[in-house]
């Protein structure tokens, strides 16, 4: 039995090793989605070894008298699930500002908040250097205008190089 086990980890152990190259040094492009407005994300993600990354995004707002700008950054673990397929997971936070284009004296137009966020995803990476996901990230707003959970689903768009 000690036989068995200390094979199949071994099998385990050098089946994740080799799977564990599948992740770009570098990836740039978009994370399309819908949380608070925020929709559109421009998103680098950085490798950092053999199965974990850095994730850096900057979304943006314009409409219906707000704007609105919001920098993430999360670290992230990928795990190779079938071929070209990965799943990763990772948590992280951020900063953003909101600016309200209203007039009524006293009130505040705009705050600066911090977020808390998790993430959650799958991939496919292309045998040429086009890399596409789609997420789940929940984000823990802290302030007055973002101080509850939204949640956003986004499709990602990546060259890689």
């Amino acid at each position: 039995m000690k036989k068995f086990l200390l094979t199949f980890a071994a099998i385990t152990l050098i089946s994740v090793s080799m799977n564990a190259q599948r992740i770009s040094k570098h990836a740039i492009g978009l994370r399309l989605g819908d949380s608070d407005g925020f929709g559109t994300e421009v998103n680098y993600q950085l490798g950092l070894g053999e199965n974990n990354r850095l994730e850096i995004g900057l979304g943006w707002r314009s409409s219906n008298d707000v704007t609105a700008i919001k920098a993430a950054a999360l670290y992230q673990w990928v795990w190779v699930l079938d071929g070209n397929f990965n799943w990763y997971a990772g948590a992280g936070g951020g900063v953003g500002q909101v600016d309200f284009d209203d007039d009524f004296p006293g009130d505040p137009d705009a705050e600066t908040f911090l977020f808390a966020a998790g993430d959650i995803g799958i991939e496919y990476n292309f045998d040429i250097p086009l890399l596409l996901s789609l997420d789940f990230r929940p984000e823990f707003g802290f302030g007055d205008y973002r101080d509850d959970v939204d949640f956003d689903i986004a499709l990602g768009i990546r060259y890689q190089f």
